[in-house]
């Protein structure tokens, strides 16, 4: 299997450690910067010794090197300042978009491709527009990351393995995002058996701000070890024809009463893609509150030329 990574900032690079180093397919790492992607790459190979890993990876300035590849990762694009929403990256990350999505459909039309670049549900829905691609095939890493967060906070307020923490997020990934307290179970015990209405609200708010949080932290760029990771389990679902449940910025056709919109919903995931959308009971108001994201994200994509 082909897997193609375009983008070498610190989450492109890191995806393609994590996938090279799972030995999911031969990993291309490409790059428009120099000798960016090629001088990580280098970098990448040097580690197999020491790692004990025989993965195949390599790095290019060169966009022709996605041809023909079966998987896709896009994490190209500015990377969040502090104080700097998803929203305000729009115009800028669509010009870079535009162009790799084009290539993409040229030189690799039969691909999964996987968005990464923010803002993540925008930028999502207008790949789909430039490639024209089934929606199954292509679609956003989003939420998964934000449910890692979301458990990782309840492990750490619960004092309890973070693998025994099963969340639910759905909706925009951002500030938009919605964690489903009622569809989160630690040990396969719902959630609100653990912990008040007050406590659980007060872990939902900080997952909504994590993202911020960490970008403040940093001083300069966001993000890059869960990131990269939630782009891995991704990818090793689609290689290894999991099966899996996964949290997706994917296309509604009418799910959720939404149409014509990428947003993060649960989907089972394999090695065609999305294989079902999975349609969860989630109230009036969370109903609501989904449908008016999903207006939001069509209305900015909307403005972005095709």
């Amino acid at each position: 299997m082909k897997i193609s990574v375009i983008g070498a900032g610190n989450v492109g690079s890191l995806s393609a450690m994590r996938i090279a180093g799972e030995g999911l397919g031969d990993v291309v790492l490409v790059d428009i910067a120099g000798g960016l992607a090629n001088g990580k790459a280098m970098d990448l190979e040097d580690a197999r010794p020491l790692l004990k890993y025989n993965y195949s990876i390599r790095g290019s300035a060169d966009i022709r090197q996605i041809a023909d590849s079966d998987i896709i990762v896009v994490t190209a694009g500015m990377a969040r300042k502090p104080g700097m929403s998803r929203e305000e990256l729009l115009s800028k990350n669509a010009m870079i978009l535009k162009d790799i999505c084009s290539n993409i459909k040229a030189l690799a039309k039969n691909a999964i491709v996987i968005m990464v670049t923010n803002p993540l549900d925008i930028m999502t829905l207008y790949a789909l527009r430039v490639t024209s691609f089934d929606p199954g095939r292509l679609f956003g890493m989003g939420i998964s990351l934000d449910a890692a967060r979301f458990a990782n906070l309840i492990a750490k307020e619960l004092g309890v393995l973070c693998t025994d923490v099963e969340a639910s997020v759905i909706g925009a990934h951002g500030e938009g995002m919605m964690p489903l307290v009622e569809f989160t179970k630690v040990k396969g015990v719902p959630l609100d058996e653990f912990m008040d209405e007050g406590k659980s609200e007060l872990l939902v708010k900080r997952t909504i701000g994590r993202g911020a949080e960490i970008v403040s932290n940093l001083g300069t760029g966001s993000a890059f070890f869960a990131p990269s990771a939630a782009v891995a389990a991704i990818v090793r679902t689609i290689a290894k024809d999991e099966k899996r449940v996964i949290g997706l910025c994917s296309y509604l056709n009418g799910e959720y009463g939404i149409k014509d919109c990428c947003i993060g919903v649960p989907c089972r995931l394999g090695k065609d893609g999305i294989e079902k959308i999975v349609e969860l009971e989630i109230s009036q108001e969370e109903k609501s509150r989904l449908k008016e994201s999903a207006a939001s994200i069509a209305e900015a994509a909307a403005t972005l030329p095709v």
